[in-house]
């Protein structure tokens, strides 16, 4: 049996081994299958067909944020390129989990003639940006939780307190990083370059050209104007998937009676939750989903599993079709990407 082959065997054998393992656990915890054929039965269509137009537009918003960071660099991008890369970028996320990650930066250097580390420069500018809305999420979700009165020894509000600790520690170290990069990374520049200076002169080269093309595409946070339009187009983009949450939680009828406000902490959590990305299944964000829908809200456990598996297919499998398709149509095989990270 070919290597390929052999890895495909047990690949599908893990899988079908969770499947078995879960379904036995749900099983043994009085989970209904009856009734959780009846809810995915009663979600309510239009509701969900809402949703898809505004996870879709999330995405354009991404690329257009991206266009803005390289402007400077790529005047010449457009926003439907960058839209296509996004695309088959996050498709690469959704089947190889983290590890797809730097497929958009990749495609988008190899597009616009840039250097692939000026793009992972672009990439880490996003990361923060959007990490910062979700910690605010996630703290905005646990302001909310005072009023559930959960013992303070509690399991559950231990873990909330710890992880509000490290949501605020990430959320300064993340501002500090943003500032310290746009107002000295001139220094920071010279600082890397001295320290490495011990490294032979070819490593050595690769690093500085490394270093220039990382601070080059910085140069986006040194501009006001740009940087007040990165924040504004952060904001957009979570203002459409808080749309997107709203839109699938009232597609069940069980879960429609939450307000906005509770829609929204179930957001903060669930998308601090998600950082954590499997491949082809997801992560965190569905055990978070599920935990505060059951916990905090006491919706049933059938719709709980419900909201989780509708919410992670509509925020993640939503750009899988159209990315495939996008990759077909550029000619792209994802054997190619092995290619990723020559040029740095």
């Amino acid at each position: 049996m070919k290597k390929s082959h052999l890895g495909l065997v047990i690949t599908v054998a893990l899988v079908a081994g969770a499947a078995v393992f879960l379904y036995l656990r749900l099983d043994q915890s009085g989970f209904a299958w009856e009734r959780f054929v009846a809810v995915m039965q009663g979600l309510r269509w239009p509701w969900m067909a809402a949703s898809i137009p505004l996870i879709l537009a999330a995405y354009v918003v991404r690329a257009l944020r991206w266009k803005v960071m390289i402007r400077h660099m790529a005047p010449q991008a457009t926003l439907w390129q960058l839209t296509v890369s996004t695309f088959i970028g996050f498709t690469a996320v959704v089947l190889f989990g983290r590890a797809g990650e730097p497929v958009r930066p990749y495609l988008i250097a190899h597009k616009q003639g840039l250097p692939f580390s000026s793009q992972v420069a672009a990439w880490f500018v996003e990361r923060i940006l959007d990490l910062l809305m979700i910690l605010a999420l996630f703290g905005l979700a646990l302001t909310r939780t005072g009023s559930v009165g959960w013992a303070p020894d509690s399991w559950l509000h231990t873990a909330l307190q710890a992880a509000g600790w490290v949501a605020g520690v990430t959320g300064a170290g993340c501002l500090a990083g943003l500032i310290a990069l746009r107002r000295y990374r001139g220094q920071i520049r010279s600082r890397l370059e001295q320290a490495l200076s011990f490294l032979p002169e070819v490593p050595l080269a690769r690093v500085r050209g490394f270093i220039h093309a990382f601070d080059e595409c910085m140069e986006s946070t040194r501009d006001p104007a740009s940087l007040w339009m990165l924040v504004g187009l952060t904001v957009v983009e979570w203002t459409l998937v808080a749309g997107v949450f709203i839109s699938v939680l009232w597609a069940f009828p069980e879960v429609s009676r939450l307000t906005v406000s509770e829609v929204l902490t179930t957001m903060g959590f669930v998308t601090f939750a998600g950082v954590i990305q499997i491949p082809g299944v997801g992560g965190g964000m569905q055990i978070a989903a599920i935990l505060v829908l059951t916990e905090l809200y006491g919706i049933g456990v059938e719709a709980a599993n419900g909201v989780a598996l509708v919410l992670w297919a509509t925020n993640f499998l939503t750009a899988l079709p159209l990315g495939l398709f996008m990759a077909f149509h550029e000619g792209i095989h994802w054997r190619t990407m092995k290619h990723v990270g020559d040029d740095l």
